[in-house]
Parts: C-alpha cells; sequence; structure tokens
C-alpha cells in the first residue's frame, strides 16, 4: 500500500481497498529504513511534506481512503500521539487538513508535545487550517503538555525558531487568534509570554501583542 500511495496509484489503492477494507486502517511504516507504522491518513501527510506528491493529490488519495472506511481520527485519540489531522497541521499538508476536519476529526487531541492541530498549524505558520480550526470551535487558549504553551505562543515561536515559511503568515496566524480571543498574557513553563521572544525587528509583531 505504501508504494501505491508514493506513486499515486489512484486506481491500486482503490483496487486494493476494494479487495481488503481492512487496509484503510492498517499501519504503514515510512520507508524501509523508518519501519515505525503510523495510519494512512498520517503517511500521505509525509508525503506531501517531502515533496513526493502535491497537497491536492494527497487529497485525492485521502478521500479514498475516507470512502473506505479510514477513521480519520486514525488508530485512536492516544495521548501525545499525532492524529491525521495533527499530522497534516504539522506536516503543511494544508488542503489535507481541511479534509480531515470536514470530515469530522477530533480538532483538540493532544498530538506530539501534547500540543493540538491548532498549535501545530500556528507553529508551522498555515494560516488557512488556523482559521479554520477556529471557525470550527478549537480550543484557542489550550495548553500544550510539554511547553505549558497557547497556540499564540507556538505562532511566535515557530515564526522566531521554525522552517521557512512566510513571515506573512505567521502574522495572519497572530491576527486570527487574537481576534478569536486568544490571551497574549498566558505564560509558557518558563513564565515567558509571547511578546518577550521578540526583538526590534519585529515591528508588526510587537504592535499586536503589545
Amino acid at each position: 500500500m505504501k508504494t501505491l500511495i508514493d506513486t499515486k496509484d489512484y486506481q491500486g489503492i482503490e483496487q486494493a481497498l476494494s479487495n481488503n477494507p481492512s487496509l484503510a486502517n492498517e499501519g504503514l511504516p515510512y520507508d524501509s529504513v523508518n519501519t515505525t507504522r503510523a495510519h494512512p491518513l498520517h503517511r500521505i501527510c509525509d508525503g506531501v511534506f517531502s515533496g513526493t506528491y502535491t497537497d491536492a493529490e494527497a487529497v485525492k488519495m485521502a478521500r479514498i481512503f475516507l470512502a473506505h472506511g479510514a477513521n480519520v481520527n486514525g488508530n485512536g485519540l492516544v495521548e501525545k500521539q499525532d492524529t491525521p489531522l495533527t499530522a497534516a497541521a504539522s506536516l503543511h499538508a494544508d488542503q489535507v487538513a481541511l479534509l480531515y476536519i470536514e470530515n469530522g476529526a477530533d480538532l483538540n487531541h493532544a498530538g506530539c508535545h501534547g500540543g493540538t492541530a491548532l498549535h501545530w498549524a500556528a507553529w508551522c505558520g498555515r494560516d488557512k487550517v488556523v482559521e479554520k480550526l477556529v471557525d470550527q470551535g478549537a480550543e484557542i487558549n489550550k495548553i500544550c503538555i510539554d511547553f505549558k504553551a497557547t497556540p499564540l505562543f507556538w505562532a511566535v515561536h515557530g515564526l522566531k525558531n521554525g522552517g521557512a515559511t512566510s513571515s506573512s503568515n505567521y502574522l495572519e496566524c497572530v491576527r486570527i487568534l487574537l481576534q478569536a480571543g486568544a490571551d497574549k498574557t498566558i505564560p509558557n513553563c518558563d513564565g515567558n509570554i509571547a511578546f518577550e521572544l521578540l526583538d526590534d525587528g519585529d515591528v508588526e509583531l510587537k504592535a499586536l501583542l503589545s
């Protein structure tokens, strides 16, 4: 099944799931070296992040799995283990994340580091996913487990320490969260608030968080 996903063999995936529906929820390895198994709806997100296929192509495959009984929450809600939605939010699979939300994914599950999908989307600067999660009622001020921080804090931390996502996307995440009622005074485990992560160059963020 992993090969069918990696090669975007939509017909092959459809046929395999029709012949054996249990494959829709059977864990798959990341590759031949990393044999840790994760739910197919999670593995589809890995391919987006690695550039094996596009977000839109991943959506097409995910739809096939969902139509054949794939559990949108993966193999269950285990604390600090990612569901497909938290995986999508952290792996830049924005369209896939939106699909999982639309199909009833649990919005507030604490995945890796005890961060929810909103934490991870904020940390990665995925403003469209942040907006959708907020609109659907995700907990705005939920505290993650490992860092005792809110999605707002994660957004600012991600801007200062994250990947290649544009700073404008992070700014939009912050704006969305603040407009939805995010509390900028909640400190993390070190007693710091988001504003304290900023430096003199962060003019726009300082204006938002002051």
